[in-house]
């Protein structure tokens, strides 16, 4: 919608004032469909208010080799990946599980992978609140030549959250059906996206608890790779670390790295990839190395 400004005398500027007004709040609200993204870069930030697509001169990831522990779900959406990049039929993936364990992590390295293998594959990275949004954005991706990878990270949706039923729209397609071009990673600690506190007051409180937790935990069945992410081993824990030290060239002696990498997971109390990491920056910054 655009507005068009009437030339009025000075005697009608009281009445047109509100008038103007309501009509650039509508525009506001309806705002002007966007010009053709300029799609050369490898990665994009969905923003709304405007719709547009921000493009990312460096992501931020690891590489490929250096996620360790989780092997099968490194195999199964890779191979997802590289069919989708070569215009076969491919799955949306959800990654639950443990926190730290490289889900997001996985996502950006593979992305990485599959372009370095010759396919021109874009990523696209769509916040759980733009939700919402996501059908404008689909309408902009439909029109591509390009293939993408939808981004969400961290998702997961509270109790008065409406916005879960958005995300239907990307996994399903609604009459259109989802772009052949899109398919979406998602990553969440929850395996159902919802609280697990929430799917047990509908099943006590609700006429039709059966219905009313089906809907909810519906949403993840739609998606159709579950890969699945647990808390690693001691062994695992440390192999992360010495990968670090080989890449980086941080020469230190086995036994004190050891010693050092396991009193760093006993003060934290946990063991998984971002912990690893965390100790190996603290490392590299003692020795003088640059990470």
């Amino acid at each position: 919608m655009s507005v068009t400004r009437v030339q009025m005398g000075p005697g009608s500027k009281r009445m047109s004032d509100p008038l103007l007004r309501i009509a650039e709040a509508l525009e506001r609200l309806s705002p002007p469909p966007q010009k053709t993204p300029d799609l050369t870069a490898e990665a994009f930030v969905w923003h709304t208010g405007p719709d547009r697509l921000e493009p990312i001169a460096h992501v931020s990831r690891v590489d490929l080799s250096l996620l360790i522990g989780i092997d099968r779900a490194r195999n199964t959406l890779l191979d997802n990946t590289r069919h989708f990049a070569a215009g076969r039929a491919a799955n949306n993936a959800l990654l639950w599980g443990a926190r730290g364990m490289g889900k997001s992590s996985l996502v950006k390295a593979i992305h990485n992978t599959v372009r370095e293998e010759g396919f021109d594959l874009k990523l696209v990275e769509l916040s759980r609140d733009d939700l919402p949004s996501v059908q404008r954005l689909l309408m902009m991706l439909r029109a591509s030549k390009h293939r993408f990878v939808l981004f969400c990270d961290d998702l997961s949706f509270s109790h008065d959250d409406q916005n879960y039923k958005s995300l239907k729209a990307v996994l399903d397609g609604g009459i259109e059906g989802r772009p052949e071009n899109v398919v979406l990673y998602a990553t969440s600690n929850r395996r159902h996206l919802m609280p697990r506190d929430m799917i047990e007051n509908e099943q006590q409180n609700a006429i039709h608890s059966s219905e009313a937790v089906e809907e909810k935990v519906s949403l993840s069945d739609r998606f159709g790779l579950w890969l699945g992410f647990h808390a690693c081993s001691q062994d695992e824990y440390l192999a992360m670390i010495q990968g670090y030290c080989d890449v980086h060239s941080l020469m230190i002696s086995p036994e004190e790295l050891r010693r050092e990498a396991i009193e760093w997971q006993a003060t934290r109390g946990a063991r998984s990839g971002r912990v690893a990491w965390q100790f190996f920056v603290d490392l590299s910054a003692r020795y003088g190395t640059v990470v």
